[in-house]
């Protein structure tokens, strides 16, 4: 028993590498730069969505499951496996048919995943020059789309079924894509010119 508190307790005190970044020089950055008068008005990340589409496997139930692990595997979590909400006929879809998946991630994981993507991940996309500074939603809000899984470090090369990619959905509580981008860019993000 006293091994299994020593253990919630090591857990609670880890704090990921970027968030101390962003507690240490991104809040004071950003307070210099839209002279916050709070500490509260301080942008942050709020979640990172990741959203798989599997349109091509709707029929292979293996495939299916070996894409939704892929994604667990890469985000640290369960993923949700989503479905159809109408049927189209001209796409072969019917209601409810399994689509896609997604997995919402928030907390140390959100930091860890982040920080994984920016400082492993991107730098590791062939012929990367960075990512597009045009691809915020006028809410605060970044959207990126990663071509193939293979980037990530826990994805084997040797393991996977077919090359996928994902869409990476980071929300902030930024008013305008303005600070949005400031943060991310403090934060490290490599924004292409």
């Amino acid at each position: 028993m006293a091994k299994a508190i020593e253990k919630v307790e090591k857990a609670e005190k880890y704090e990921s590498r970027l968030k101390t970044k962003y507690k240490e020089e991104v809040i004071p950055a950003l307070q210099k730069t839209f002279k916050y008068k709070n500490i509260m008005e301080v942008p942050t990340v709020e979640k990172i969505i990741l959203n798989m589409r599997l349109g091509d496997v709707k029929d292979n139930e293996k495939s299916l499951q070996n894409a939704v692990k892929e994604l667990e595997l890469i985000a640290g979590q369960k993923a949700i496996v989503t479905k159809a909400k109408k049927s189209v006929a001209n796409f072969k879809l019917r209601q409810n048919m399994k689509v896609g998946a997604k997995v919402t991630i928030r907390g140390t994981r959100m930091w860890d995943f982040l920080d994984k993507l920016i400082s492993i991940a991107l730098p590791r996309v062939r012929d990367f020059r960075g990512v597009s500074p045009k691809s915020f939603d006028g809410r605060g809000n970044y959207a990126l789309g990663i071509k193939e899984q293979l980037v990530f470090p826990e994805i084997s090369y040797d393991h996977i079924e077919k090359v996928r990619g994902f869409d990476v959905c980071i929300v902030t509580t930024a008013g305008s894509d303005e600070e949005a981008k400031e943060l991310l860019a403090q934060l490290g993000m490599p924004f292409s010119r």
